[in-house]
């Protein structure tokens, strides 16, 4: 496996990273076991203090690590600076926060029998993360992890070394221990070596849903806890009594934003019939705004997509939904030639359950619309999906807004706003969006041992 750093604005190639040998993964792993060891004596405000230091590390050089985002897989300049500050932001959150979600906790249930709860450390934790949030992604598990006293390795993309790296070289620049950390350029077998040595406790993984069945069950096969965060195709719920200006404006910053590469995007626009022809032509209007270019040019409002080969991926899948029944409604089907990976938006609807990209989803700038008549039609089409990841739900009568966002069978709701990931709050889907929580106390507990200690 190549690890490239190519920028998918002009496909000119920028720098080429080794492979990581069996050697040095074993050397990865002897460092990380010596951290976890040293870590069980080491008191937990000392990692809170070295975390601190990490989350000012990016948030005192928001540009320069923001560049190797757009330059690594085209995100927009404006929304890498904002993908810094959020890594800053969930780093800071268990430095101040960690050492309270692992505090013991008593248990009184049985009579004349006294009880708590230990949270300690297992080992170490083997990270397989995706290119579209090549910082952020990392720090949501890595942080709590650390804390916690677990080593972390990584394996990122192919596509994105420059960002692996650079998160490597921040955690070495602000003293965080050796072994606490470790990127890794590792092809597939390693990656199994690494799931199956005993020092390895768990296994978290964001990708698709194909890798993380693969992953999951070697994860399995060796008894190593692992969560899973496998994208979705998340609805977006337009009620009738919907504030149309807002829902329209937050649709499509929620189908573009990152190109439409973002596991939480929204997906499938379901819209009740009453506002579904304003809706439509609204959002064709936001749609027919945003333009493609330089992602570091600030006049570019649609940054390419992260490489050739998703560029045409997402063009083969738009072309089996069309000739499997869906219709164009909006957009330039035209493919973009040329080195650059960029795509033109598009809205397409008619996606039946015998088309062959339904419930697939659509990783990039493609909206689906459906038409309903009301809000039991709404809830049935959101949960007619294997997936359950994020959702979205408009109305202007809260009450209602509630109830729909309780039925829809997701990880998370956002009412009347854009949905977005926040350290304070548990994150994580259901069915084949996967299982476990990052974030908040519950993403720090999830490769912990909760241990008993039964008082005498």
């Amino acid at each position: 496996m190549a690890y490239h750093s190519v920028n998918p604005y002009d496909g000119q190639l920028i720098r080429t990273f080794p492979n990581t040998t069996d050697q040095e993964v074993e050397v990865a792993l002897k460092n990380a076991d010596i951290f976890y060891q040293f870590a069980k004596t080491q008191p937990i405000e000392k990692r809170a203090e070295k975390l601190q230091e990490l989350a000012d590390e990016f948030k005192n050089n928001i540009d320069h690590y923001a560049r190797l985002i757009t330059t690594n897989m085209g995100k927009l300049f404006k929304e890498s600076q904002a993908e810094v500050q959020k890594t800053s932001d969930f780093a800071e959150y268990y430095a101040k926060n960690g050492a309270a979600a692992l505090a013991d906790v008593e248990y009184h249930d049985a009579p004349g029998v006294k009880a708590h709860v230990e949270y300690q450390s297992i080992g170490a934790v083997f990270m397989i993360e995706p290119w579209n949030f090549p910082y952020a992604q990392i720090m949501r598990v890595f942080a709590p992890n650390f804390i916690a006293g677990n080593p972390v390795l990584l394996k990122d993309p192919s596509i994105i070394p420059e960002c692996a790296q650079a998160f490597e070289d921040a955690t070495l620049k602000v003293g965080i221990p050796t072994g606490a950390f470790k990127n890794l350029f590792i092809n597939y077998d390693q990656v199994s070596q690494i799931i199956s040595d005993h020092r390895v406790q768990g296994v978290a993984l964001t990708g698709s849903e194909g890798v993380g069945k693969k992953i999951a069950s070697e994860a399995g096969a060796n008894l190593k806890k692992s969560t899973m965060e496998l994208g979705g195709t998340d609805a977006f719920v337009v009620l009738k009594d919907a504030d149309l200006k807002k829902a329209i404006e937050v649709a499509a910053k929620a189908r573009l934003s990152n190109a439409g590469q973002v596991c939480t995007a929204a997906k499938r626009f379901i819209v009740q019939e009453d506002v579904y022809d304003a809706f439509l032509e609204g959002l064709s209007q936001q749609f027919a705004k945003r333009r493609l270019g330089d992602p570091l040019d600030p006049e570019t409002t649609l940054a390419p997509l992260s490489s050739k080969s998703a560029q045409e991926k997402l063009r083969k899948q738009v072309d089996m939904a069309l000739a499997g029944g869906a219709k164009l409604l909006w957009g330039n089907n035209t493919p973009i030639k040329g080195p650059g990976a960029g795509f033109y938006p598009l809205i397409i609807s008619g996606m039946k359950s015998d088309n062959p990209m339904y419930d697939q989803e659509l990783f990039g700038p493609v909206a689906q619309v459906y038409k309903v008549k009301d809000e039991e039609e709404a809830i049935e089409v959101a949960n007619a999906s294997q997936h359950g990841l994020g959702g979205t739900v408009f109305s202007e009568d809260l009450e209602q807004a509630e109830r729909v966002a309780s039925k829809i069978e997701t990880g998370q709701v956002a009412i009347n706003q854009l949905l977005t990931s926040y350290p304070q709050f548990p994150f994580g889907g259901v069915k084949f969006s996967g299982y476990g929580r990052e974030l908040s106390d519950l993403g720090i507990r999830e490769f912990i041992n909760a241990k008993t200690i039964i008082d005498s």
